[in-house]
């Protein structure tokens, strides 16, 4: 593990209140889960009142047998666990009073207009709450034609809203799209630039970056368990293309490593300060990780999923309710727990059984908790 996590330190469990025995039975549960090739590489990062007491990789980049093996350090495409990041970003322009929260999206996307889409918030790019899909219809055509992020874009701006704005929970990454769009036109960089100057050197993430930058595709864990021949479309437009990789897509396209996204939060635990460096205002940190649907029962905060999230959580059964984190697709998840100071990192290269083996994981790393 690189020796650069200033607030982290690596200990031993006993020191923190936390058993070797059960931490054993977590890191065995990735170990065999490679073991049987269910996924073939895994990565597990456990840390409690600022002491690493577990940094673990399991298997290697590819499903080739003579691939270089994976490390705590390797580099996952980690899908939706993206989005809490292009959450942060957005929050840094609302601390330094850029952006507000209630503004229209229509004021810095102004062809986002007719119907009701002027009745959608910023807040309900953040929270899942702005009626627009997850997907655009023509999804699959513009990844086919290696469409540039921009014409995703112009799709989000004018599909069709499937409900009235700010009364109904749908999970949507083309919110998320155009909260980056926002991001984007008001600073006048793209949000992979704004990221690393602003978010990942700053946290010393050095193994982090939305999309590929200084990485090679063969220097990164491999998605999915399965060798070629893979399909024309696979080949064109799927997780591991060069075009899907490096396209920067705020929902899902940031690579990063399990002890990069343990630092990560560590700094919303420490209410938004790391290693002297103060990121997020503290006022910042609370709204991220508040329920801001309350109103219709659809517990989320702003770009990060909370532990009574009706979707996509897999923080495990035994996490206390304040958690926050959230999970991707390509088959990871991280969580912090304020409650008893534990962060969790476990990324796998497959999603298995609907999330089951990172519930499991998560569950026994929540029961290594002993005092």
């Amino acid at each position: 593990m690189t020796d650069n996590y200033a607030d982290l330190k690596p200990g031993m469990p006993e020191s923190v209140g936390m058993s070797p025995s059960v931490l054993e039975r977590a890191r065995s549960l990735l170990a065999d889960a490679v073991q049987e090739r269910s996924v073939t590489a895994a990565s597990i990062f456990v840390a409690r009142r600022k002491t690493i007491v577990l940094s673990e990789g399991f298997g290697r980049l590819t499903p080739d047998d003579g691939s270089p093996a994976v490390d705590a350090d390797s580099v996952f495409l980690i899908a939706s666990i993206t989005k809490p990041v292009t959450g942060c970003a957005m929050m840094m322009l609302v601390d330094r009073g850029v952006v507000a929260l209630d503004d229209p999206v229509s004021k810095y996307i102004s062809e986002f207009e007719g119907g009701e889409r002027g009745k959608v918030l910023v807040r309900n790019l953040l929270t899942h709450t702005s009626g627009l899909p997850d997907m655009l219809p023509e999804n699959t055509s513009l990844r086919r034609a290696h469409a540039p992020l921009g014409d995703f874009v112009k799709g989000a701006t004018k599909t069709p809203l499937l409900y009235s704005p700010n009364t109904s929970f749908r999970y949507q990454s083309m919110g998320i799209l155009l909260a980056a769009a926002i991001i984007e036109r008001v600073t006048g960089e793209r949000l992979r630039d704004f990221e690393e100057r602003e978010i990942f050197v700053p946290l010393g993430m050095t193994r982090s970056a939305l999309g590929l930058s200084r990485f090679k595709i063969p220097e990164t864990v491999w998605c999915g368990v399965g060798k070629p021949p893979y399909s024309e479309d696979e080949e064109r437009f799927g997780a591991n293309s060069p075009y899907w990789r490096d396209m920067g897509h705020p929902w899902g396209g940031m690579h990063s490593s399990a002890p990069d996204l343990g630092v990560l939060l560590q700094t919303m635990l420490n209410g938004g300060e790391y290693g002297g460096k103060r990121l997020f205002s503290p006022a910042s940190v609370e709204a991220m990780v508040a329920d801001q649907n309350k109103r219709i029962d659809a517990p989320w905060g702003f770009g990060w999923a909370l532990a009574d999230s009706l979707v996509w959580n897999f923080f495990g059964d035994l996490v206390s309710s304040s958690t926050f984190g959230h999970t991707g697709a390509t088959g990871t998840v991280f969580w912090a727990d304020p409650e008893r100071d534990l962060v969790c990192v476990i990324l796998t290269n497959q999603m298995v059984e609907d999330g089951a083996l990172l519930k499991r994981v998560s569950n026994v790393v929540s029961a290594a908790v002993v005092e």
